[in-house]
């Protein structure tokens, strides 16, 4: 094999660390940028970011090369049998990653994946949350195996569903809950709730949120008016009539959408991510709640990406209190699955509202929501893998990697920020920290951040493709941190 290489309370915490940006550079005979020895650019030759654009480029192509010649048999078999996917891969976000050609993954154990060439990864990514606690977790691994011999699917409940159900009311607090295929399809039948309950047309979400494939989160602000999101493919209403858009952590700007009282769901991330992370400004959330309950509206959060922050999330750490909780990615341990709760009223209401229909599809609900092996799978997980110990392990070497990538920024004197929500870490393109989902989307960079990725994978280290986003599991070690700030500290200054 080649080796490329509960406590309780408030587990996010911001790393600020900063500098002006350094003077012009050179490349030296490596082909790589030099930051000493100096001489004088023009400032056309700098992208927003400060970084000299021929750098970017002539490091791109040295990394490709070398992941390239790292991995024939991965080249070979794309080119050979990649013809009757799409592009060549199954899904097309595959084709985000920066590399020159799709990675083929042999096997993912623990904290690490090795690809069909042998070459291994300390892997700071884990399918984006949907691994969070490792790959193949051992009680989610023996649970499935339990389970399959005794039917994966047949559309009645099992012992482990009621055994799910006291466990995630015993943990997130809410009293009823549904389990659903993706936090997509969370987020859909809450949302039809929350328009059944309320009589609201209705719903109100953040400026570059992400809630999964959920058509009502498509909108945002261009200009200061509501627009559908442009890269989009085949939206064929217009979105904003359904859907209102505001900043995070504007607070007049939320009162004033709600004022009209015709907003039947707020629906956000306590902490915003996946356009980088945005943490909410001090009494903010506790605002939110007030205005929502004021104006009759429900509040959904959607912890899918923030439960890194402990076992019960950001809900639990920060003491909110939703009327909807949304769960998705890792509750089943990679398994598709996910998990919705909802008050009391909303219970008396939907259960009044069901009594009035006549029988038939209500909207949501897909045949394979709820199956037996995903129950089984999310019983281990919430028994005895999401546990108190784990998420102290997580927290403490988050802390280790944002203390360490905070060294080499300032080491560096680049003005760029570390992020983190629990065991999730995050470098930015900013000098400050970011107050909403405009800020955070005006700082992105894709080719200093590809640049960047594909460097690390190099040095055997795999982060998130689509922003610069880092995971610890439970599974990391201390070596495969240090790993990672040491890659980081090597690709940085070739990079400026």
């Amino acid at each position: 094999m080649l080796a490329a290489g509960a406590r309780r309370g408030n587990r996010s915490v911001i790393v600020h660390a900063a500098a002006a940006p350094s003077a012009g550079q050179e490349i030296n005979e490596s082909g790589y940028a030099n930051r000493r020895g100096l001489s004088t650019h023009d400032s056309s030759d700098y992208n927003d970011s400060g970084m000299k654009t021929g750098i970017l480029e002539n490091f791109t192509a040295i990394e490709s090369k070398r992941f390239a010649d790292l991995r024939p048999r991965t080249r070979d078999e794309h080119a050979r049998r990649g013809k009757g996917l799409y592009a060549g891969v199954p899904l097309h976000w595959m084709l985000d990653w920066p590399m020159p050609f799709p990675m083929i993954v042999a096997s993912a154990q623990g904290s690490a994946i090795t690809d069909i060439d042998g070459v291994e990864l300390a892997d700071f990514c884990f399918g984006d949350t949907g691994s969070m606690f490792g790959h193949s977790p051992k009680p989610v691994v023996d649970a499935i195996t339990r389970q399959l011999g005794k039917g994966m699917t047949h559309m009645l409940t099992t012992q482990d569903a009621y055994e799910v159900g006291f466990l995630l009311r015993e943990r997130f607090g809410l009293p009823h809950w549904q389990i659903a295929t993706t936090a997509s399809d969370a987020n859909r039948f809450a949302l039809r709730v929350a328009r059944a309950v309320t009589a609201r047309t209705n719903i109100l979400v953040m400026n570059h949120c992400y809630h999964g494939a959920v058509d009502e989160s498509y909108v945002t602000l261009i200009d200061g008016k509501p627009k559908n999101r442009p890269g989009v493919i085949g939206q064929a209403v217009d979105l904003t009539q359904m859907s209102k858009v505001v900043e995070f952590n504007d607070l007049a700007a939320l009162e004033a959408a709600l004022a009209p009282r015709d907003v039947a769901c707020v629906m956000m991330e306590p902490a915003m991510t996946n356009c980088s992370m945005v943490l909410p400004d001090p009494g903010y959330l506790a605002e939110v709640r007030r205005l929502t309950r004021a104006a009759g509206t429900l509040l959904l959060i959607d912890e899918t990406h923030t439960i890194s922050s402990g076992p019960m999330g950001f809900t639990g750490a920060h003491r909110l209190e939703p009327d909807i909780f949304v769960l998705g990615k890792p509750i089943a341990g990679g398994l598709p699955a996910s998990v919705w709760g909802f008050s009391e009223e909303i219970a008396a209401e939907w259960t009044r509202i069901r009594a009035t229909k006549p029988a038939g599809h209500s909207g949501f609900g897909t045949t394979l929501s709820a199956n037996a092996l995903c129950l089984a799978a999310m019983r281990a997980m919430l028994r005895e893998v999401m546990t108190e110990s784990a998420y102290c392990h997580m927290d403490r070497l988050a802390q280790r990697l944002a203390d360490g990538f905070s060294n080499v920024i300032r080491t560096e004197k680049l003005p760029w920020t570390i992020v983190r929500v629990g065991a999730r870490v995050e470098f930015a393109f900013a000098a400050k920290p970011f107050r909403n989902g405009s800020e955070a989307m005006a700082a992105h960079d894709g080719g200093l951040e590809n640049a960047i990725h594909l460097g690390l994978v190099n040095r055997g280290c795999l982060i998130t493709p689509f922003h610069n986003m880092m995971l610890v599991s439970p599974e990391t070690s201390s070596g495969q941190v240090d790993q990672l700030v040491r890659a980081f500290a090597d690709v940085v200054p070739r990079v400026h």
